[in-house]
């Protein structure tokens, strides 16, 4: 489906680099205003974020004025609560191109079955990160997509209550009741047609797990939410509160993309035109490998093959933006699959 918003508040709300560039009136905002407000008040703030993965480098991209190449960055949803080990909820491999103003997001469904790198076993995707953190849930994404990945951006979910808070509330189309009441659920009530949504609504949004849609639609309202959260950042007036939320963001935040290298990404984006997205979800189908057992998603391999081959075209710096464009099939809502999921082919651990 494509989908379009203004290059920053679009491209902050993905990659949540946007814990920059997000907070910030592009039209408000000169290219020498940022570089005196972030560089001396944000960039200290980012330090605690940059977390790079042992035995892993991240391969270089070019961020200057005369050249910006095409590169790619993970980006996990964690929901990790208190002390327990994270899994990645939300797995989106996606690919920017700052010289067109393009940017591609490819979601994975948590419960796609495949080899987990490292571990010498296939799994469900979203334990890699359970075993052996990002380094270990790059590693895997790679091998599935037969694609580089540049950096990975990690957000713990739980965390953003206090942002969203911080923010005021944000809007989310929510138009009816949304209950998560199975036995084995985390039990809440979120009340529909309200205009804003607190910190706490908002997490629960995303963790909603009970709609027939099962693993899709928990991802697409995770990257509906991210896109909220951002847009409602991006619009704010209140400078004040832009140390506030860079605390909250850090806390929850890890990176492998230096300060300096979020910097100056972020004044790219702010000077740049209105650009587009183009989002794409792995098809598939639930079944188990054995009856009573674990439930798996399987990925479609003549559209996993697909994907491998777009990846490779948006990752080189030569192919045309008109030669982007998605074929009808990856612009379409994944409608099948949601039709085809049931109760029974709900999540199951």
């Amino acid at each position: 489906m494509k989908r379009k918003y203004k290059w920053l508040s679009a491209t902050a709300a993905i990659l949540v680099i946007a814990a920059v560039a997000g907070y910030f009136n592009r039209g408000a905002l000169a290219a020498l205003g940022f570089d005196w407000f972030v560089a001396g008040q944000i960039e200290k703030q980012l330090e605690k974020t940059y977390k790079p993965v042992l035995g892993r480098e991240p391969m270089p991209v070019t961020f200057t004025a005369e050249e910006q190449d095409p590169f790619s960055v993970l980006l996990l949803g964690v929901d990790q609560r208190d002390k327990e080990i994270g899994r990645s909820d939300t797995m989106i491999y996606t690919v920017v191109r700052p010289s067109d103003g393009n940017l591609l997001m490819v979601s994975i469904p948590r419960d796609t079955y495949t080899e987990i790198v490292g571990k010498d076993k296939e799994d469900k995707i979203t334990h890699a990160y359970a075993f052996g953190g990002a380094g270990m849930a790059m590693d895997t994404v790679e091998n599935l997509f037969d694609a580089p990945i540049n950096y990975y951006a990690s957000i713990n979910f739980e965390g953003f209550r206090e942002a969203i808070d911080a923010l005021g509330g944000i809007s989310l189309p929510i138009e009816e009741d949304i209950v998560n009441k199975d036995p084995n659920h985390e039990k809440f009530t979120i009340k529909g047609g309200q205009s804003s949504y607190n910190g706490q609504d908002a997490l629960y949004y995303v963790r909603y797990r009970e709609d027939a849609g099962g693993d899709i639609s928990r991802t697409e309202r995770q990257q509906t939410f991210l896109g909220a959260m951002m847009d409602k950042a991006s619009s704010m007036n209140q400078w004040t509160k832009i140390p506030e939320l860079i605390d909250i963001m850090g806390n929850n935040f890890e990176t492998d993309m230096r300060p300096d290298q979020m910097l100056d990404l972020a004044q790219s984006l702010l000077l740049s035109k209105e650009r587009h997205i183009y989002s794409h979800s792995l098809t598939g189908e639930g079944r188990r490998l054995v009856s009573g057992g674990i439930w798996y998603y399987f990925a479609d391999e003549e559209d996993l093959s697909n994907v491998k081959v777009m990846i490779d075209n948006w990752l080189n710096e030569d192919t045309p933006a008109a030669a982007l464009q998605l074929p009808e099939k990856y612009m379409a809502q994944k409608e099948k699959e949601v039709q085809s999921l049931s109760s029974e082919n709900k999540e199951v651990e």
